[in-house]
């Protein structure tokens, strides 16, 4: 007899970027620690087929998965959350279906019927959902639709859900995580905003089951009592959300309301533990709670505005890879975001980086910062100040090293300046007539790949194994025409292809830097706290040292 399938839907309400996917990461965590196999998925609605083609500014991080699908940053949640690699299947737009959607009608794939939102796009979104929750054989999905209710974007999403909810009443439940603003100039909680995004979910035909109330405070027992009240759930299914120094204490605080086992309950699932196994998530926890000594890092990057506001979101995965690492070393990471253009009107501005105990260049495209990250790549260089650069922060070392040691003036990467002298940094040949038909679109050098290290170095000593298999996301390489010269300069290339074509990590001996290291791949995709990166965890050792 095949198993009933299970879903909770997490929905919006009130605004946007409120912790929707922080919130089914931690739901998705606790039903896994109660010894239920869970897949999570991500809904986005916009029409972009895949998030590849934004850039970060619009919408934060571009996540990379082990197959190389482009996908939203949330995913990187799950996976950071899990401990494991989700699928291609686990990311759903607007545009992968009304794309599949297109396609099916011009092969007559609807033989010859009238093709309609209702119910043929409907039809579409609920087989991707029956799909991700078949995958693995899951006891349930915890599926996350994007936006806020009240977009016009997700409403398609929405109604197959309540379609769903009617055909199975007993197997799917409704989440919504939404926001109780305290107005300074009141001081007191308001649940009005919530009350008003129930009413609009309910005119979808969504009755939420459980209500994540979000806010700068707990609440307290009259506001989940108004909540319950006005918006037709009992108060015990309205969760408290107060923000958290950390994130993953989010799991932590829901099991304290007892979410695990109201889901349980509603849903009517089996578990085979009686008891949470969140035994190592916990010892995490005590850790980042423990951490009193700072290590501090600044991180040089083109996509942080100058004034006050920081838009992180554009190296998230960056971000909580230095966190696992440094937390797991007792140490608080005090992570500064510095704006590579700073470095390109004033040179002088390069002092301040010797404050700092560590310096990272994460990934990045286009001209836009390159002068000023080079310029800190050098000083860092000179200065034995641990350097970490990552993709373009790699490319860009090799750059300076070949200007500066190896003597190859107007060296430059291909990508800035493609008549250099010098292009130690070259677009791979198979991506040249992809870029010459501007077809952009998930034609990069994409996903899992492995890299052979070379004995005796910082990486092989990281890894503790002859291998790495690490994500990629670019079209430039290290030119193999410049290998031998760059290493007869003292530079050392610890990574490779196994064809010995393509450099996947570089670095100088210890004997002349403590740490500079970069890779052509994307490490932060696969750290974790419970399994923080080998490269991260040597970068933030190194920086304790200084």
């Amino acid at each position: 007899m095949k198993k009933s399938r299970k879903y909770i839907f997490v929905i919006g309400g009130v605004m946007s970027g409120v912790g929707k996917g922080i919130a089914t990461a931690s739901i998705s965590k606790i039903l896994e620690a109660r010894g239920l196999s869970v897949n999570a998925i991500k809904v986005d609605p916009y029409l972009n087929v895949d998030a590849g083609t934004m850039n970060p500014t619009e919408h934060g991080e571009v996540f990379v998965l082990k197959s190389g699908l482009e996908c939203d940053q949330d995913m990187g949640n799950y996976e950071r959350f899990l401990g494991k690699d989700l699928k291609d299947d686990f990311y759903v737009t607007s545009g992968m279906v009304y794309k599949s959607v297109i396609d099916r009608e011009r092969s007559l794939g609807y033989k010859g019927k009238c093709v309609e939102a209702i119910p043929h796009v409907r039809d579409e979104i609920t087989r991707r959902f029956k799909r991700g929750v078949d995958l693995n054989n899951a006891d349930v999905a915890v599926i996350e639709i994007g936006g806020t209710v009240g977009d016009y974007q997700n409403v398609m999403f929405i109604e197959a859900a309540r379609v769903l909810k009617v055909e199975n009443p007993n197997d799917v439940l409704f989440v919504l995580v939404t926001y109780l603003p305290i107005p300074k100039m009141i001081g007191e909680m308001k649940t009005r905003p919530t009350q008003n995004a129930v009413r609009q979910l309910n005119s979808y035909g969504v009755q939420p089951d459980v209500i994540i109330a979000r806010s700068e405070a707990p609440l307290d027992k009259r506001r989940k009592e108004k909540i319950a009240v006005s918006c037709n759930v009992l108060s015990e299914y309205v969760i408290s959300a107060p923000d958290v120094e950390s994130v993953y204490d989010v799991p932590i605080n829901f099991e304290k309301d007892k979410i695990g086992e109201m889901l349980l309950r509603k849903l009517q699932l089996k578990i085979s533990r009686r008891k949470s196994d969140m035994g190592g998530w916990k010892r995490f926890v005590s850790k980042v709670k423990g951490a009193r000594k700072s290590v501090k890092i600044a991180l040089i990057g083109k996509y942080f505005d100058t004034g006050d506001f920081v838009l992180s979101d554009s190296y998230i995965s960056v971000i909580e890879a230095l966190k696992i690492s440094a937390y797991t070393q007792g140490r608080k990471p005090e992570l500064t975001w510095l704006s590579a253009e700073e470095f390109e009107k004033n040179s002088r501005a390069l002092r301040k980086l010797d404050s700092f105990d560590g310096i990272v260049v994460p990934g990045g495209f286009g001209s836009r910062g390159i002068l000023g990250k080079i310029k800190v790549i050098e000083y860092v260089r000179k200065k034995k100040i641990p350097y970490l650069g990552l993709c373009y922060g790699m490319q860009l070392a090799v750059v300076e090293f070949a200007r500066n040691v190896a003597k190859l003036k107007r060296a430059h990467t291909t990508e800035i300046l493609s008549q250099t002298p010098h292009p130690v940094i070259d677009i791979m040949p198979e991506q040249k007539k992809i870029v010459a038909d501007e077809n952009y679109g998930g034609t990069m050098r994409l996903g899992e790949y492995v890299a052979l290290l070379k004995k005796g170095t910082i990486a092989r000593n990281a890894y503790g194994k002859e291998t790495a298999h690490e994500r990629h996301r670019h079209r430039f390489e290290v030119n193999p025409n410049y290998i031998k010269r760059l290493e007869k300069a003292g530079i050392v290339f610890s990574g490779a292809s196994p064809d010995g074509k393509l450099m996947e990590i570089v670095e100088l001996p210890k004997k002349v830097h403590p740490f500079f290291l970069g890779t052509q791949f994307h490490p932060e995709f696969q750290a974790r706290p419970l399994s923080p990166h080998p490269l991260f965890t040597e970068f933030i050792k190194a920086a304790i040292k200084k």
